[in-house]
């Protein structure tokens, strides 16, 4: 059986130092993802919109990845890389502070081989198991690039993200590059390396990815 283990081929790009910035180039990567809006007064934590969400995309990866290992013809298996999330808002200002009205793209890295019969072959799975769920509906293989990015890792509660990112713009300028976070479009971007349900919020390990240009 082969073992396809991303979380060791990406180190490069997921290892961030805490408190220090730097600058990674994201290639074309593929990724299982689901996509949602969390409700009004409510915050990620408290949403049963992104918890359904979360379930949905968590029960399509653990079925691909032991599906995978029972193939009679090249079995494979692979390490279950961490949640991501990004989030902005359509029309308006994106706010750390004010999570209410966010949107969301939950999303995690698979190994290239799977692929949309992978995809298919698990809902099928799933929909046998739980029904006909309507988050399913939503879950979607996609590759993409997200290309140039500052990111930081911060440590502690999410609350307290806008102070690790307040060191951003400082290091932008020294590399004459400007944060497409906000009016130009660009997604605030979380990798989640800490679980809230067994960590204390004051030990969370979370990276901070923004998109960035050249000014």
């Amino acid at each position: 059986m082969e073992t396809i283990d991303l979380r060791r081929d990406l180190r490069h790009l997921y290892s961030p130092k805490p408190g220090h910035f730097e600058l990674v180039d994201l290639p074309e990567l593929n990724y299982f993802t689901i996509v949602g809006q969390i409700e009004p007064g409510l915050g990620p934590s408290t949403s049963p919109g992104f918890a359904l969400a979360m379930g949905a995309l968590y029960g399509l990866i653990y079925t691909v990845k032991y599906s995978g290992k029972k193939r009679a013809v090249e079995p494979i298996d692979f390490p279950v890389m961490p949640l991501e999330g990004q989030w902005w808002l359509t029309g308006g200002t994106f706010d750390l502070d004010h999570p209410d009205n966010w949107e969301y793209r939950i999303q995690v890295v698979v190994p290239d081989v799977i692929g949309q019969h992978d995809l298919e072959s698990a809902l099928t799975e799933l929909r046998r198991k739980r029904g006909d769920l309507p988050e399913f509906t939503g879950l979607r293989l996609e590759r993409f690039a997200e290309g140039k990015c500052a990111q930081v890792m911060h440590v502690g509660p999410y609350a307290t993200e806008p102070a690790t990112l307040a060191g951003l713009p400082a290091f932008l300028a020294e590399h004459a590059l400007v944060d497409l976070v906000g009016p130009a479009g660009g997604r605030h971007h979380e990798i989640y390396l800490g679980d809230p349900r067994r960590a204390a919020p004051e030990k969370l390990r979370t990276i901070l990815r923004h998109p960035v240009a050249a000014i």
